[in-house]
């Protein structure tokens, strides 16, 4: 085993293959760990989340080497069929990888079993090995910027189905009309670990008999219409470029192929709730580059914090005046409220007392724009229920920023822990990491912020990264060179090698950078494998 750093609360365990990878995995799950909080297994990995202030890296290393690897919990599968258009549109380029003809590639494809040996990047996404490696075919040089859900791909060794429309970097070979991920049948994923999995040639014009999941269930939650404030609501009059319903995530969740998602200035949520006297992790709006404007029925008390934006309230005889941000707004019946563009920073977060009456999805109201996942995104014309404040709750009156927003022409420092993947890169690339500015691109977004550096990282390892597990902070580097730094709606799994991560702390402060604004890494200690007296077997 190899043990490698990832973030202050996050390692990774590096093993010789999959068989070892799963082991470890069960033995794992049979005997756990105090303080290890969730494992995500991979191709060759396990990427493990820790409580730092019940377990060290080190300590947490040494544990881990003790656990064997000879044994695996293998059960078969049920099998499911999966009907495929053969139409992909690097189906060509694969055949001319391997040296056959397309018909060659469909061929194997079909004619091949696959299991599913474990889930990740988006929900839904399972990754299939086959017996055979005659499909090994690497990553594209550069990720698509989209790729449609129902697309069948190949990479490494795997091959998979994207289960929604996202970015992705497979060699994509067909499309199939299944769905991978639909949450009103149970479980959720067509594909679950274990099972068996062939594919067959739809453009044959055979009938498919796909498998269903068992025991359909229409998803419940709890009723909330009794606690609902019939007096006081929020009508949406403009939403501006993004508002969504954001908390502090969904943890817990990677076994479903679900990341966390989540505010990402979660600082900056816990301040809003806390000015209206709300507990700390409730939901709030989460509002990109301003432009929200909403009138309130009823009175309504509430405080936006995070980007430093100007709130203009009209009362209902026409009024205009200026509130501040971090400061409790009360508003009455007919008031109008405008978030005009931010000053600095780039999200905003609208706390209203007593908490939105929304309903969570999979035990959160976030929305995750990768997975689809969570209360759909606010539209105008939108009416956002209240729930009726029954007690009364401490409120804070000395809540203000964490940190000095952002600007468009800063240049921010961003504290980075080195690795898991540093050992690929070149010494100058190592170099130009630290010492180099990165402009944030307009492709940026909640999943993650495109950088643009003068020189691209190069590295001279250049074989194919197999699939592993990736945390927010992480800064992933594909073919081309230029970095892409992970924000909260990430996927669980990737296949690029990822040369550092940003600390922590310093995660909110990443999700306030505006475009064009340049970014500074400042790694806090040298790269290093994580040693302990008994670590290596």
């Amino acid at each position: 085993m190899r043990f490698l750093p990832v973030n202050l609360n996050a390692i990774i365990v590096e093993l010789c293959d999959l068989d070892e990878t799963l082991a470890l995995f069960d033995s794992l799950n049979a005997s756990p760990i105090p303080g290890i909080e969730e494992i995500i297994p991979a191709a060759r990995t396990l990427l493990i989340r820790f409580r730092p202030n019940v377990v060290s890296a080190v300590k947490l290393a040494r544990k881990i080497s003790g656990h064997s690897l000879n044994t695996r919990n293998k059960t078969t599968g049920k099998l499911v069929e999966i009907p495929v258009y053969y139409n992909g549109e690097d189906l060509v380029e694969v055949a001319e990888i391997l040296g056959i003809t397309t018909q060659e590639v469909i061929k194997q494809h079909t004619e091949s079993e696959y299991t599913v040996a474990f889930t990740g990047f988006a929900p839904g996404f399972a990754y299939l090995v086959a017996d055979s490696d005659l499909l090994r075919v690497p990553r594209r040089m550069t990720p698509r910027a989209r790729i449609p859900a129902g697309s069948v791909g190949l990479a490494g060794e795997f091959s998979g189905i994207y289960p929604q429309a996202s970015p992705g970097g497979w060699q994509i070979i067909g499309t199939t009309p299944e769905r991978m991920w639909d949450l009103s049948r149970y479980p959720p994923a067509l594909l679950q670990p274990g099972f068996r999995v062939r594919f067959r040639d739809k453009g044959k014009g055979a009938t498919i008999a796909v498998t269903q999941p068992e025991n359909p269930v229409v998803h419940t939650e709890d009723d909330i219409s009794s606690q609902v404030n019939k007096h006081s609501s929020l009508e949406i009059l403009s939403t501006g470029i993004q508002t969504l319903f954001q908390d502090l995530g969904r943890s817990g969740q990677a076994g479903l192929g679900i990341s966390t998602a989540g505010a990402l200035d979660k600082t900056a949520l816990r301040s809003a709730n806390r000015i209206v006297g709300n507990p700390s992790d409730n939901a709030c709006l989460e509002i990109a580059e301003g432009g929200l404007g909403f009138i309130s029925h009823g009175n309504v008390i509430i405080a936006v914090t995070g980007a430093d934006c100007p709130i203009t309230v009209q009362t209902v005889y026409g009024r205009r005046f200026q509130v501040n941000g971090y400061q409790p707004v009360d508003l009455s019946d007919g008031d109008k409220v405008m978030l005009g563009t931010p000053r600095a920073g780039v999200r905003c977060y609208l706390a209203v007392r007593g908490s939105f009456a929304n309903k969570p999805i999979l035990s959160s109201l976030s929305y995750d724009t990768l997975a689809h996942i969570g209360p759909k995104p606010i539209a105008t014309g939108d009416i956002l229920d209240i729930l009726t404040t029954t007690r009364g709750s401490t409120v804070s009156m000395n809540e203000s920023p964490a940190f000095n927003m952002p600007a468009a022409d800063d240049i921010v420092t961003l504290d980075i822990i080195l690795g898991p993947r540093t050992d690929w890169f070149t010494a100058e690339a190592l170099s130009l990491l630290q010492s180099q500015l990165w402009q944030v691109s307009p492709q940026s977004n909640r999943v993650g912020i495109r950088l643009n550096g003068d020189t691209p990282l190069s590295r001279f390892n250049h074989e194919e990264l197999p699939s592993e597990g990736t945390s927010a902070g992480a800064i992933q580097v594909p073919a081309s060179g230029q970095p892409v730094l992970f924000l909260a709606d990430h996927p669980l799994t990737g296949g690029y090698p990822v040369i550092g991560s940003v600390a922590s702390y310093h995660l909110d402060l990443a999700g306030q950078i505006p475009v064009n604004a340049r970014i500074r890494f400042n790694p806090i200690s040298e790269f290093q494998e994580i040693k302990g007296s008994d670590c290596c077997l």
